[in-house]
């Protein structure tokens, strides 16, 4: 029985029921639910009902609970179990509610609730006996003003079940009591139809994405970027003229033999295909044909053939080529012109303040910085930051242990000759040491709080850092500006308050955590149990800093490739949170393989530690200097041309070393390796420029001679050794665009080889300077094969300066 107190409420809340709109939420499969407006009349049966009709366990209460529905007992009547018993309730409840209406006789009432207690009390007994009670007393107690509060009743719960019936009915929603053939079988077909509806909107969608990017070819003479972009552009356009029904992109690649032409276009075959599909029947010569006859007028291409097999042959026009070439000796290179000037922000290095930089710190500051370069030389507008731990709880044990071991650190600079060695006694202590340990967390809060004697001390212990990291990247000639944790600490309080206040974090075991929008993905910790935040509030700091001050349209991460989940986590928690839109910024985390011993196992020395970067430096410029003193360099070279070979040398190679491997593998690490000036090494390749140099100043020829003949002489093709050169050094800016796309250097280094070797073929082949065999005087000077070997050191120089080579006069 209801208790007293329900009971009164019950009649007197049917007498004075206000009408309320119901609305439509949503349970686990959109069920109807009666919405949070309900009357306690409708909460106390439902809480009821709700264990009668539920079938439920606790895990689906507490998800009901989580996800903020069906908060009330009312809710829980028409979600707890199943919406559509609850309807099947609803429909008994409705005879009895029309007679009430519409006779308003006790007799006549006492008759229907005899007709429907049975359906009533085998599907919902605690809730038909209660209501049923319930509508007595009050006809007992006030016929008439019952019959018009009932009324008003069954005009709601007619709104009711329309909302019910709308809603979608699963076939577990349907009690095992009851027979419903027809109904499970039309759910069944439903849901099957849902399904492929589903699979039909993303295949939609997939396409109305690639349709929205797909490019618009217009070939303009006047915008060159690159031979393979110019002819990609001309034999898109006639591939849009010949079949403009079809959504085909091909790209234009140089012919794998010089019989087939100098470049080909394979869209043939796909094109064949696809009309096949449509119901169209067309060989791929016919295609091809189709294809070439669209061509546009141009000066790039000077003959054109169709293979059998549909493939569209295509050889360039020479005169158009040494035209390019010559206005590059003339201008120098000039980079591809830009569609849109990006801002673009690269994170790399990123070394721990008070620790010295090992191995690991190679790969990502040589690669970055040969990002940044390619950009800036692409005209970009880039920012490279340097996002150094200098910030965290290590800080209280340095600042505390500079407090013992230098007092008088507030007047002079501490003399902390070894800052790694400083850092391993302090950690000792705080390991050993409990006094020193609280001393140290104390330390923690003060700096924290901005305490200025902690401040000047941390301040300290970051600019004897800061000068052992310039140091190498001075050796290396990186340029990096300094943005580290401490940077963004003021940012991570705001972006923690804004996630708070917008709902995105959630309390897990004492922390505050946030997940991103895929479901599976492990969250982010944005503040731990202690209140401390975490690199990954930092990371959520820098984007949304980067994003919306800097106003980046495009951040690349360079990071060992240990971190990629790391960062899928930090783009999906930014999206999901709004600081990063996919369709305006582009993110890429550029990650890469380890360096490997010559045992294939970790680069470490031999007693098994990391290998510090400024051992690994030194110990390459004494390779260095062993292997220029073995060819007899030091007696050629003067003492400053000496010392520049080596540095060249030592830090060339070892850039060149990680650059001309694909960056996502480990690559094994070997000074003799490098150091080989046979194949693709720094060496071979600063020993080419070199010699290309010395062509023409052995025979008293400057630039600026060869620039004034590039007005009047022309590039020599004819020879297949020359023909070969010109086409290797006109790829430059394809090398180039294709770095942009997916930010692998080892392209540019394997173009680099190419380039050396063709040079060595045509060198070998063709005399540029002809000199008496006895005497060594010049007989004849060949000025246009001095322009082709001017316009090479220009590539390859070019090429150097991506690389961050650095390229010697001799050698």
């Amino acid at each position: 029985m209801l208790p007293s107190d329900d009971l009164h409420y019950i009649i007197r809340s049917v007498r004075r029921l206000p009408l309320q709109s119901f609305s439509r939420c949503h349970h686990d499969q959109n069920c109807s639910v009666v919405s949070n407006h309900s009357t306690r009349l409708f909460a106390v049966f439902g809480n009821r009902v709700g264990y009668s009709l539920d079938g439920q366990d606790d895990d689906d209460n507490n998800r009901n609970q989580s996800r903020g529905e069906a908060s009330t007992g009312a809710g829980r009547l028409f979600t707890n179990k199943k919406g559509y018993q609850a309807l099947h309730v609803a429909k008994q409840l409705q005879q009895l509610l029309l007679t009430i209406s519409v006779f308003g006789s006790l007799g006549v009432l006492l008759v229907q609730m005899a007709a429907v207690v049975y359906t009533l009390a085998t599907t919902a007994m605690p809730f038909g006996l209660h209501f049923l009670l319930a509508c007595v007393l009050i006809l007992f107690d006030d016929l008439a003003k019952a019959e018009g509060e009932m009324n008003d009743l069954y005009q709601r719960y007619e709104a009711m079940k329309k909302l019910a019936t709308q809603s979608e009915i699963r076939l577990e929603d349907i009690p095992e009591n009851v027979e419903c053939e027809q109904l499970r079988s039309l759910i069944t077909k439903r849901n099957k139809l849902t399904f492929r509806l589903g699979i039909l909107k993303r295949g939609i969608d997939e396409e109305k994405a690639k349709s929205g990017k797909k490019k618009k070819f217009i070939y303009d003479p006047e915008s060159f970027n690159g031979i393979k972009e110019a002819l990609t552009q001309i034999c898109m356009v006639a591939l849009r003229e010949a079949y403009p029904q079809l959504e085909i992109e091909q790209v234009v690649q140089p012919s794998g033999k010089p019989m087939f032409g100098d470049y080909q276009f394979n869209a043939a075959m796909q094109v064949s295909k696809e009309l096949k599909n449509l119901g169209i029947k067309c060989a791929p010569a016919e295609v091809g044909k189709a294809i070439a006859s669209k061509l546009p007028a141009n000066k790039i291409i000077d003959k054109v053939e169709v293979a059998p097999a549909g493939f569209i042959n295509m050889w360039l026009s020479k005169e158009f080529c040494r035209n390019l070439l010559l206005e590059q000796v003339r201008c120098g290179i000039k980079p591809p012109k830009l569609e849109k000037r990006l801002r673009i922000v690269v994170d790399f290095s990123a070394p721990n303040v008070a620790k010295q930089m090992h191995v690991g710190h190679l790969r990502s500051t040589i690669i970055g910085d040969s990002i940044a370069r390619s950009l800036e030389f692409l005209g970009h507008d880039v920012l490279r930051i340097n996002h150094v731990g200098d910030w965290g709880t290590q800080f209280g044990m340095l600042i505390a242990h500079l407090q013992d071991t230098f007092p008088n650190y507030l007047n002079e600079m501490p003399p902390i000759e070894d800052l790694q060695k400083f850092y391993k006694e302090s950690k000792l202590r705080f390991d050993t040491d409990e006094d020193f340990k609280k001393r140290a967390y104390e330390c923690v809060v003060n700096l924290q709080g901005h305490e200025k004697d902690h401040v000047k001390g941390w301040q300290q212990i970051c600019e004897i850092s800061r000068k052992e990291f310039q140091s190498i990247y001075d050796q290396l000639n990186i340029k990096l500006i300094e943005r580290g944790e401490s940077f963004y600490q003021s940012r991570m309080e705001s972006t923690v308050e804004y996630l708070r206040e917008k709902g995105f974090l959630e309390m897990d075991d004492g922390r505050l955590i946030m997940f991103g929008l895929e479901e599976g993905n492990i969250p982010f910790t944005i503040v731990k149990s202690d209140g401390g935040f975490t690199y990954d509030t930092s990371d959520m700091a820098a984007i949304r800093q980067r994003i919306e001050e800097e106003k980046a349209d495009w951040i690349i991460y360079v990071t060992d490739m240990g971190q990629s989940n790391h960062f899928k986590v930090l783009y999906s928690c930014a999206e999901r949170c709004g600081f990063y839109d996919p369709s305006k910024v582009r993110i890429d985390h550029v990650g890469f393989g380890v360096v490997l011993g010559e045992d294939r196992k970790k680069f470490k020395t031999r007693s098994g530690d990391t290998v510090k970067l400024q051992e690994l430096l030194d110990e390459g410029l004494s390779r260095s200097e062993e292997t220029l003193k073995s060819k007899n360099r030091h007696n050629v070279l003067t003492p400053e041309e000496f010392e520049a070979a080596k540095k060249a040398v030592a830090y060339g190679c070892i850039k060149y070393a990680d650059l001309c491997h694909n960056r996502v593998n480990d690559y094994v690490f070997s000074f003799d390796k490098m150091l080989d000036d046979k194949g693709n090494t720094a060496v071979y390749m600063l020993y080419a420029v070199t010699r290309i140099r010395s062509i023409a100043s052995n025979a008293n020829i400057t630039s600026k001679q060869l620039i004034e003949a590039a007005k009047t002489e022309r590039i020599p093709v004819d020879h297949e050794k020359e023909w070969k050169l010109v086409k290797a050094l006109l790829r430059f800016h394809d090398e180039l665009i294709k770095i942009t796309e997916d930010l692998c250097l080892h392209h540019l280094c394997e173009y680099l080889y190419d380039v050396a070797s063709s040079f060595t073929e045509f060198y070998d082949a063709c005399y540029c300077i002809e000199k008496d065999g006895k005497t060594g005087e010049v007989l004849k000077i060949h000025m246009d094969r001095l322009l082709l070997c001017e316009a090479t050191a220009l590539v390859m120089e070019k090429c150097f300066w991506i690389l961050g080579l650095t390229p010697v006069s001799r050698m």
